[in-house]
């Protein structure tokens, strides 16, 4: 299943039925929290666990059951219904006497296996008016939904938004709003929605620079036209947070060419998935990501003509 701008939404509009119906939710609730924390240079992050959606096998480009079945075959990763179930995550970063959030979570646009984020910051004792920046990767609704308070207010009522231009411009572009099918509008509403409080502090990134104290933007282009990683340099050590560059811990690593639905430009995708993961072995990157599996941290490997995950142990307490 190939999807383009013209058609991004017309699939987004049917990824809830496809994904969330019929599949046992793992981990957390909207009610629930669950985060990890870690000490990394003179930084302090902390993971904040959303909650969890299947991704049918439906949804993705390329898709080969036999291969998948051998791939799986080597790890722990089990299918329910056809479905792969990935986590949501945000990230707290406290650096500097300053709180940074990357990605705010779904709140309740997603179903009820999500939302949790906010909790999340509860639990670690973070209030949303003490944050500082929120940097947004792209503005999918699993990504910007949390900026929104039940009231539509905005849940974040200090916080400077960062976000690249061309993410802004896309969802802002009334030509391709009105190219896409009547059903699948209300994805654009929801992205214009949650953006919209924080119209008087907003910073549009323009390319890669300089996103907030001590993080830098990376261009990271095929998911979203303006998806966007960063990288932390927390005084000598590094951590680089590649948004939804991965969806499937399980799958794509080992078939680096397999793409979602809900990418805008496949090909795109993969070139850039390749370029991050070859620079990820490369420099041996602390890595990070949207999608990964909780806690999501960990470094990439080469294996052959593909790519193994290694996930960091977990620093309980640290």
């Amino acid at each position: 299943m190939t999807i383009n701008r013209r058609s991004l939404l017309a699939t987004f509009a049917a990824a809830p039925v496809l994904t969330l119906g019929g599949v046992a939710q793992a981990a957390t609730t909207g009610a629930g929290a669950i985060t990890h924390g870690f000490t990394l240079g003179d930084a302090r992050v902390t993971v904040l666990l959303d909650g969890h959606l299947p991704v049918g096998t439906q949804l993705i480009n390329g898709y080969d059951e036999a291969r998948a079945q051998q791939v799986l075959a080597q790890g722990l990763h089990r299918m329910q219904d056809n479905a792969l179930t990935i986590p949501v995550n945000g990230y707290l970063v406290e650096r500097a006497g300053r709180r940074v959030l990357i990605d705010t979570g779904t709140a309740q646009l997603m179903g009820p296996g999500l939302g949790a984020l906010h909790a999340g910051l509860a639990a670690v004792g973070v209030a949303p008016d003490s944050i500082d920046t929120v940097l947004l990767t792209h503005m999918h609704p699993d990504h910007a939904g949390g900026l929104l308070a039940a009231d539509g207010t905005a849940a974040f009522a200090k916080a400077e938004l960062v976000v690249a231009q061309r993410e802004w411009d896309f969802w802002h572009d009334e030509a391709i709003l009105a190219s896409v099918p009547e059903g699948s509008r209300g994805f654009f509403d929801m992205a214009r929605r949650a953006v919209a409080p924080y119209a008087d502090r907003l910073r549009l990134l323009q390319g890669e620079g300089q996103a907030a104290p001590g993080l830098t933007a990376l261009d990271l282009p095929g998911h979203t036209p303006g998806h966007t990683g960063f990288m932390l340099d927390a005084g000598g050590e590094g951590l680089l947070f590649w948004g939804d560059l991965i969806h499937s811990t399980a799958l794509q690593f080992a078939e680096p060419g397999w793409t979602i639905a809900f990418d805008d430009d496949p090909a795109l995708t993969v070139a850039t998935r390749r370029r991050m993961l070859d620079r990820a072995v490369a420099d041996n990157l602390l890595v990070t990501g949207a999608h990964l599996d909780f806690p999501a941290l960990g470094r990439v490997l080469r294996q052959g003509t593909t790519y193994a995950w290694q996930p960091a142990p977990w620093q309980f307490g640290l």
